[in-house]
């Protein structure tokens, strides 16, 4: 039974560290990874409250200043 090579130079003459390296890259990038499912996003990381409204001056203005407000 023969394998088909990992690798094949079809220009120039790399040397054995080259080859080497470039056979450790594409065997990890071949692996299979189970995909991980992004965390909840803490509040402090909200896209909400970077994006609100400016606060707006008069009464109870300091108040709604607030994060969470």
């Amino acid at each position: 039974m023969s394998e088909q090579p990992l690798l094949r130079v079809v220009k120039g003459e790399p040397s054995a560290e080259e080859l080497a390296a470039l056979t450790v890259v594409v065997a990890a990038l071949s692996q299979r990874r189970e995909r991980r499912r992004p965390g909840q996003v803490g509040a402090w990381a909200s896209y909400a409250d970077a994006h609100r409204r400016p606060p707006q001056s008069g009464p109870g203005g300091w108040r709604a200043s607030g994060r969470f407000a």
